[in-house]
């Protein structure tokens, strides 16, 4: 099995032992993005609409980086540490994906890395050429 690695500068680095995704075949596994600010490597400080909206950017940005888009996602795992914030995960989520939509797991966690109140992570699987 080859593996390919995906990187781009447009999503933070990795701030750990991890690739930001990893391609075999057409699939790629997207590691877990929390809302940090690619620039600045700093966590969005906004509302959970706004951490959200981040992570959707750098997701797209590697998905990009990869040769595909959001709507090439078939599973997306997302991690909150306050389940009360399912409902604005998902408007916010229709603002970036389309119908069909991805599967997708939302999880309550006890705590996220720096402090993070939400991380996502996800498969995308890249059209035949």
């Amino acid at each position: 099995m080859s593996k390919t690695i995906i990187a781009t500068d447009q999503a933070p680095q990795a701030i750990g032992t991890y690739s930001q995704a990893v391609q075999t075949g057409n699939t790629v596994y997207f590691s877990g993005q929390i809302p940090l600010i690619p620039e600045t490597m700093e966590l969005n400080d906004g509302d959970i609409a706004a951490q959200t909206r981040q992570i959707f950017d750098n997701l797209k940005a590697v998905a990009e980086a990869a040769g595909g888009s959001l709507q090439d996602f078939v599973k997306l795992n997302i991690f909150l540490t306050d389940l009360s914030n399912f409902q604005t995960i998902n408007e916010v989520m229709a603002e970036y994906f389309e119908q069909p939509y991805p599967a997708r797991a939302a999880v309550g966690v006890a705590a996220l890395p720096k402090d993070a109140e939400v991380e996502v992570d996800g498969i995308m699987v890249l059209q035949e050429k």
